[in-house]
């Protein structure tokens, strides 16, 4: 293999750990690796599954999509764990609802009629989860009185402090590291409701490699807490260390896409 290339359909906050996980894995296992970014999200979903993307960090609900499709060639390599204590460190994380901190709203049952942006139509986090949510509640159609899509949980963020929506469901963790980098947001911003936990995105490793060389990534991925350099990586990204996955780890995603189904936000 000439380079193993990996990328991430997550949020910023997924960049330089990535960049890290590259560094080591060239260090570890002799093999030039690389970190692609600078395009869309959809090219890089769309370059490992074309098989040139090695590795891939994705969203819990396009991984079953894949998952479950006949002939898919991905493999689950491991799974963050959070840091913070409301993870109990477990590979979990929640859908916080978000609105501004001045505004009148102070539960999921005020939100009826308000207006809600979602990052986009394949997150579970932003979109999925709070279809299934009002599934368990008995709402089908017409909850918000307006719904857009803003491209990402940042930009759903920016629209809320702006005033050009009301509210977002965004990633916790997400919303916990832009906390951490802008004070400010803590100030601006509050949680309405709480969604979840839902299984951690996972990382992928194509198929294509040797089973060899699958381990030996998995490895990587699991012991990168055990150096200084790798718990700062993890660290600046808030997250504890690696763990292994299953396949079944991500059934309630399963469960909730279906019963997501039938729901239309407004």
């Amino acid at each position: 293999m000439k380079t193993l290339k990996l990328a991430s359909c997550m949020a910023e906050n997924s960049e330089a750990l990535c960049r890290a996980v590259a560094a080591v894995l060239e260090c570890e296992l002799g093999i030039p690796a690389e970190y692609l970014s600078g395009i869309p999200w959809q090219e890089r979903e769309r370059l490992f599954d074309a098989g040139e993307i090695q590795i891939l960090w994705l969203c819990g609900l396009p991984y079953v999509d894949k998952a479950d499709l006949a002939g898919q060639e991905l493999e689950l390599l491991a799974v963050p764990v959070p840091l913070g204590a409301r993870y109990h460190r477990r590979p979990i994380y929640f859908s916080d609802l978000v609105v501004r901190r001045d505004s009148p709203f102070q539960s999921f049952i005020d939100l009826r009629g308000a207006s809600f942006a979602y990052n986009e139509p394949r997150s579970h986090s932003g979109f999925n989860v709070v279809r299934a949510y009002l599934a368990e509640l008995g709402q089908q159609r017409g909850y918000f009185g307006r719904v857009v899509e803003s491209g990402a949980h940042a930009k759903s963020i920016a629209m809320i402090q702006s005033g050009a929506i009301d509210c977002a469901a965004i990633d916790s963790t997400v919303r916990e590291w832009l906390t951490a980098q802008r004070e400010d947001l803590a100030a601006q911003l509050r949680v309405v409701e709480t969604i979840g936990p839902s299984p951690m995105p996972p990382w992928v490793v194509s198929r294509n490699l040797t089973v060899a060389l699958r381990r030996q990534i998995r490895r990587v991925l699991l012991e990168l807490h055990l150096t200084a350099s790798g718990q700062a990586a993890l660290a600046q990204a808030r997250f504890e260390r690696f763990v292994f996955a299953e396949d079944l780890d991500y059934n309630p995603i399963r469960r909730m896409a279906r019963n997501a189904e039938t729901v239309l936000l407004a």
